[in-house]
């Protein structure tokens, strides 16, 4: 039985891949690779030559047979995406769970990673975060990721391509508002940049911007400082608001705004 490796591979300078990822290139009998043009510019630069199979997201569940039989006669395969990890808005998820499902080891091998590259010098919050990837484009399902972005109490990181940059932050603004947000722009390139502005501006600069962006998005703090608030007991909660000098009447009416219940239970507890 073959080893299925993790490649993640450079985001943009190509001088950001480990040794060990440059070594298991070498010795693996087969790559997987999502483009192979774009694979074969790094194995040259490297020295690397080694067969290479196309494997991208119209073609992986059809291709991940032909794999796993590969890995099954013992053969060593590395999946490579074009760039960064595979399997994050990248192939790589469905050879993953069909390896794991026929007992092969697979193996990661860490590198270069957009989103995480991008998290770490936005400024915002770094200990709670989710990752959303690219929006939908189906418009229902897009209102409703923009919606779970509008109630999300931990940063937000999307990823988005040039073109559809602009409708992407007209829409978040429609939906969340004035939030802060962080463009990184082509990351660890020549042009690498973080653009820190409010959505207004953004919206104004997005058509004259190029590159692949990752979009860092604020938490939404007033639904944090809510969810706080109700782990908290109702004595607990209700003095929190007593000191700031509400009558009971609108104590009791603005616990039961934050727990979403009906006011005549949280009356009928203070009875």
């Amino acid at each position: 039985m073959g080893i299925l490796y993790v490649v993640a591979t450079p985001i943009g300078n190509l001088e950001d891949i480990t040794f060990r990822a440059i070594r298991t290139l070498k010795e693996v009998d087969l790559i997987a690779a999502e483009d192979t043009r774009q694979t074969l510019k790094l194995l040259n630069h490297y020295e690397i030559t080694k067969p290479l199979i196309s494997m991208h997201r119209h073609n992986e569940e059809e291709k991940s047979n032909s794999i796993i039989e590969k890995l099954k006669n013992g053969e060593n395969i590395a999946i490579v995406s074009d760039a960064g990890t595979p399997g994050i808005s990248d192939p790589g998820e469905i050879l993953i769970k069909q390896a794991i499902e026929n007992n092969i080891k697979v193996i990661p091998i860490p590198g270069a990673c957009a989103m995480i590259n991008a998290l770490i010098c936005s400024g915002l919050d770094t200990s709670n975060f989710e990752f959303l990837g690219f929006l939908p484009l189906n418009k229902k399902l897009r209102k409703e990721k923009l919606n779970e972005i509008e109630k999300i109490t931990k940063t937000c990181i999307l990823y988005e391509a040039p073109h559809k940059l602009k409708n992407t932050l007209i829409d978040l603004k429609n939906i969340i508002g004035d939030r802060q947000i962080v463009l990184a722009r082509e990351l660890t390139k020549i042009h690498e940049e973080f653009i820190r502005k409010n959505i207004d501006e953004l919206i104004e600069i997005s058509e004259s911007l190029k590159g692949e962006f990752v979009i860092i998005i604020e938490a939404n703090k007033i639904e944090k400082n809510e969810n706080e608030l109700n782990k908290l007991s109702l004595e607990e909660h209700y003095k929190f608001y007593e000191v700031s000098g509400l009558t009971k009447k609108e104590i009791i009416k603005q616990i039961a705004k934050d727990r979403k219940v009906n006011k005549n239970e949280i009356y009928t507890h203070f009875l």
